[in-house]
């Protein structure tokens, strides 16, 4: 099978019958028949009713234009991402992107690089999306692979206590590391920058874990847990019910751009370099 018999099929369902679809592939209708024919052929299964008036899908004639369409979509986008080459950017990150620089690195990015259109990729992975080969460069605050990606630090934040809004410390302006060891701590063993080892073996909170950003604070606006966090998700995820409050005595989180070392986007020293301006301009 390939996939000009799936653009076929899909050409014929679209337009209603072959002589139209044979207009639009720009084939004849004999070329439209024998390709619909020999799709049928490979699956085994009769796609259309044809009469001399009409074409009606059968049931399996419904359900496999459905599932080509995505197959065609996807085949497009990666057509797309190979011959586009250098003309797009894609910046990966597991939650919280460039944090409070977001919005200032795309305007930015935007204005000094017209030619080059930045996207930003949302991957719930240690490495921002850049293992699975889903963006080129990626925001990461937490440990990688240093053999297999470049990386340079562009920054660091401050860590946050991140606690229901009716919590007894919300009222605080600073919370001390020591004060989290009463209170149930959330963690993320994939993509969080918290471990419990910025306690003494000794001294440790509770610990529970989530998978995700989003479940974490949900979890912490019901008061029963708190969570810690870098600044940037104080910026990226402002929302009723939670409030976040800096840690006094915690050791701030590097961020780091990362690339793979073999085969870096053009465009990589441009990303770092303004991103670290962004950060730099903070201090």
């Amino acid at each position: 099978m390939e996939l000009r018999h799936l653009r076929c099929l899909v050409a014929i369902v679209d337009a209603g019958g072959f002589t139209d679809a044979a207009i639009d592939l720009g084939i004849s209708q004999a070329a439209v028949s024998r390709t619909l024919g020999s799709l049928e052929d490979f699956l085994g299964v009769r796609l259309l009713h044809r009469t001399s008036r009409s074409v009606i899908p059968t049931t399996a004639g419904v359900q496999v234009p459905a599932r080509a369409r995505k197959v065609l979509a996807e085949a497009d986008n990666l057509i797309r991402e190979a011959t586009t080459g250098h003309t797009r950017l894609r910046i990966g990150h597991a939650w919280s992107a460039m944090g409070r620089h977001t919005a200032e690195y795309q305007r930015r990015w935007a204005a000094r690089h017209p030619d080059i259109e930045l996207y930003l990729v949302r991957t719930n992975s240690a490495t921002g999306g850049l293992a699975e080969g889903l963006c080129d460069l990626a925001v990461v605050r937490t440990a990688f692979d240093d053999a297999r990606f470049a990386s340079a630090v562009v920054g660091q934040e401050r860590r946050y206590c991140a606690m229901a809004a009716d919590a007894p410390w919300a009222s605080r302006r600073a919370i001390p590391l020591a004060d989290i060891r009463s209170r149930t701590l959330l963690l993320d063993r994939r993509t969080g920058t918290t471990t419990a080892d910025l306690w003494p073996p000794d001294a440790r909170p509770v610990v529970e874990y989530t998978q995700d950003i989003d479940d974490r604070l949900t979890a912490i606006a019901t008061g029963r847990s708190v969570g810690i966090t870098p600044e940037s998700t104080a910026g990226q995820y402002r929302r009723d019910g939670i409030v976040f409050r800096r840690l006094r005595d915690a050791a701030p989180v590097a961020v780091h751009l990362i690339w793979r070392r073999h085969d870096p986007h053009p465009a990589t020293h441009a990303a770092v370099a303004l991103l670290t301006d962004l950060y730099r301009q903070r201090t």
